[in-house]
């Protein structure tokens, strides 16, 4: 085992040996009824952008009486409708070490969209959910009108049952989420090629925005803990990765999200007040990983978490040469420009970190992220030196993209090492204003992706935006190389 890894895994023993003499959580008191324990959805953000200053003590599982268990769907928090308009202008990079096969020069995009997220109770023990966004966009790269200027994403839609007290069976298609870690979700195993046309590239944003899955779910809770079982059929065959231009108009996108058969099982045991570790198994094709959550609260003000998985799986440029040619968008004959072992070992994902709150209502999270799939130091080394001298229609340089295309398609890290912070500050300076920040580094090079967010709420039904964003680092270095330098967003919404 890495010895970072290894080094992370005594963090986790050291996380679960915390003691249980910490102040009991006050995220029951926030929230009135809660969820069940495992339950995977998470209310949204309300249209005043209210939060407090211990919103993130709401992801730890908490045990409860059968008196206030309730389905994962309950309640008015979730309710949203919105109209949105957002102009995004971009800046592009003109000294590429390794050419892509399109533009970078400047760009622009306007977005219109209309954002629903709705429930209904159909009856004592049955409550409907529904959740999609319709975009009518343009941009300089594409030609107007087509049915690409106008795109469809049904995020969910599924009815939750309560079978009998604490029981609960959930179908349709679902967002389901696992894991209190904001930059990087080793047991999130259901975030794969689900973010479409994303406006923010915060990671805590992407988690609510995306595609759920179509799948049938149980639920069951008890006193000592909850078990959930996922299982998603495969409806659709694998497609090719999609760009901001051959994006599908207006059906479902069952290719993204249930190309294969997957299945879900994870329990969570209450042991003690505030401490319920979760266990979990997924299986996809002839893969399985096994994972484990932890959160943990110190004190009043501080959260500890973790989330590991483990199981046989090739790299990512094995995996990712091996996509493109299932899909024919790289020659199934052509060599690889980078080495591909295709053999499966014992591979690991790891994410630990902790929050703090302070008392003006700003919380800061801190991250670190393993994901030993990724790029280490010595195949950074040999992307740049394959890209060297290459031209943006070389299959050279399209296999070199490629790769990393493939990594962000799944939501995961690139790079094998890689650290997170990020800061939330409700009614900054002045009432109504929040910031929104992240910086996202990778450990070999310093680089880094960062990006700040200023929401004003000037009522219960206008708020308006402003979204910046920089690649930072040299020309040889994992964000210094993307083609994309920085990006400017306004937005104006109106809630209703």
């Amino acid at each position: 085992m890495n010895a970072r890894a290894a080094a992370g895994v005594v963090l986790i023993v050291a996380l679960v040996g915390l003691g249980s003499g910490s102040a009991a959580m006050d995220a029951q008191q926030q929230t009135g009824t809660q969820p069940p324990a495992g339950a995977d959805q998470k209310p949204a953000t309300p249209p005043t952008g209210k939060k407090t200053e211990n919103d993130d003590l709401d992801r730890i599982p908490t045990p409860q009486s059968p008196a206030d268990a309730e389905p994962a769907v309950r309640g008015s928090g979730n309710q949203r409708v919105y109209v949105e308009n957002a102009f995004t202008g971009s800046t592009g990079r003109s000294n590429l070490l390794v050419p892509v096969p399109q533009s970078t020069g400047t760009t622009w995009q306007e977005r219109v969209f209309v954002d629903v997220r709705r429930e209904w109770r159909a009856g004592r023990r049955l409550t409907l959910t529904f959740s999609d966004r319709v975009n009518v966009r343009a941009e300089h790269d594409l030609a107007f009108p087509t049915q690409q200027n106008v795109i469809n994403d049904w995020r969910e839609g599924f009815f939750s049952w309560e079978v009998f007290h604490n029981t609960y069976v959930d179908a349709g298609r679902i967002n389901v989420k696992s894991g209190a870690a904001l930059g990087f979700n080793p047991t999130d195993f259901f975030k794969t090629r689900a973010v479409v046309e994303p406006l923010s590239s915060d990671p805590s944003v992407l988690r609510e925005d995306r595609l759920g899955t179509l799948m049938l779910r149980a639920q069951r809770v008890w006193t000592g803990g909850a078990m959930t079982v996922a299982f998603a059929p495969a409806v659709s065959h694998i497609s090719p990765i999609y760009s901001d231009t051959n994006l599908p108009s207006l059906g479902p996108s069952f290719d993204r999200t249930n190309a294969r058969a997957r299945l879900l099982v994870k329990g969570s045991i209450n042991l003690a007040a505030d401490f319920s570790p979760e266990l979990l198994v997924y299986h996809e094709g002839d893969r399985t990983r096994f994972g484990l959550n932890i959160t943990r609260g110190i004190g009043q003000n501080v959260v500890a978490y973790a989330e590991w998985t483990g199981g046989a799986e090739s790299g990512v440029i094995a995996d990712a040469l091996a996509y493109g040619r299932d899909t024919r968008v790289l020659p199934v004959g052509a060599p690889s420009v980078l080495p591909d072992d295709f053999a499966s070992t014992f591979r690991e994902d790891l994410s630990v970190g902790g929050s703090f709150s302070t008392k003006p209502k700003l919380t800061l999270n801190v991250e670190y992220h393993f994901h030993q799939a990724g790029f280490d130091k010595r195949a950074w080394e040999r992307w740049f030196m394959a890209g060297e001298r290459t031209t943006s229609a070389s299959l050279a340089a399209r296999q070199l993209w490629f790769i990393r295309g493939y990594a962000l398609d799944r939501q995961d890290p690139l790079t094998r090492h890689s650290l997170f912070a990020r800061a939330d500050w409700v009614d900054a300076s002045i009432r109504h204003l929040e910031l929104t920040g992240f910086v996202n580094m990778d450990v070999y090079d310093r680089s880094s992706l960062a990006q700040l967010t200023a929401d004003y709420f000037a009522s219960s039904k206008w708020t308006v935006g402003v979204q910046a964003s920089v690649n930072v680092g040299g020309p040889g270095s994992d964000f210094g190389s993307l083609p994309q330098r920085g990006t400017l967003l306004f937005k104006l919404a109106r809630y209703f």
